[in-house]
């Protein structure tokens, strides 16, 4: 049997700090946080933060905040929006990758454990590395491209029924939850292109304003960029927007198969 393991340097084998409480507080959680420092020495560690909740906002992002601006400022991760809109403060958390914005701390039982996206390098703490799937977003041209010349007294209009077609596309905010959560884009993420970026090429497909179609799917044609989904589902269950993109990687296929037939 094969067994695989974590590089020596990504393991957690350092010994966190722990922060209590204030004296008094009755209604306290535990949020055992991720942190890995580049310009430090030593593993990644979990430090421990004891929140009075009787005195934080009710959503995981809120506990994050209220360490980083009154318990320890040291602490680094991402956030922009709070509304579930941006995708900035994406990690993993209670072992499923969600926005920290939208989840909330009484969902989690116990402790709550905080982890940046899995399978990215790290920036700092709870700061994943967006540079190669941004890049991977690039290589799809996330555009309308369009060979003949615009309307000169309107937009490119199109009807209720094409816009509903990008139902269901359109919404993904980028968040990488799904690319983060999927097995084939772990071993495969320097080829295979991922459930959230093969998601935003389907919306480009689709599109009846695009006048692109066979060239993006001949971009599409190969091997590694499509085909390395097995249909796992992780990423369906992982999206905080309640989206599909396992269906939009199979719709992809089916015009790849009508194109040949």
């Amino acid at each position: 049997m094969v067994e695989f393991n974590l590089p020596k340097n990504s393991r957690v084998t350092g010994k966190g700090k722990k922060y209590k409480a204030p004296e008094g507080a009755k209604n306290t959680k535990k949020f055992n946080v991720y942190r890995w420092d580049p310009e430090g020495e030593g593993n990644p560690r979990i430090d421990t933060y004891e929140l009075d909740l009787d005195d934080c906002a009710p959503m995981i992002l809120d506990a994050i905040i209220k360490i980083k601006n009154e318990v320890d400022s040291t602490l680094t991760f991402r956030r922009s929006c709070r509304e579930g809109i941006c995708g900035s403060c994406a990690m993993n958390i209670d072992g499923t990758n969600t926005l920290a914005c939208t989840k909330a701390i009484e969902d989690v039982k116990g402790d709550v454990n905080i982890y940046p996206l899995p399978h990215a390098e790290v920036v700092k703490d709870l700061v994943p590395d967006l540079t190669h799937f941004y890049a991977q977003l690039e290589s799809i041209k996330p555009w309308i491209r369009t060979d003949s010349a615009a309307p000169a007294s309107a937009e490119r209009l199109q009807s209720p029924e094409d816009r509903e077609k990008l139902d269901g596309l359109y919404e993904c905010i980028l968040c990488f939850c799904c690319q983060t959560s999927c097995p084939s884009y772990w071993w495969n993420g320097d080829k295979y292109l991922g459930p959230a970026i093969l998601l935003q090429a389907q919306r480009w497909i689709v599109d009846s304003r695009d006048e692109a179609t066979g060239e993006r799917l001949d971009e599409l044609e190969d091997p590694f960029k499509l085909y390395r989904c097995h249909t796992i589902m992780n990423c369906a269950k992982a999206c905080p927007k309640g989206l599909n993109p396992a269906k939009a990687i199979s719709e992809i296929k089916m015009r790849m198969a009508e194109r040949i037939s």
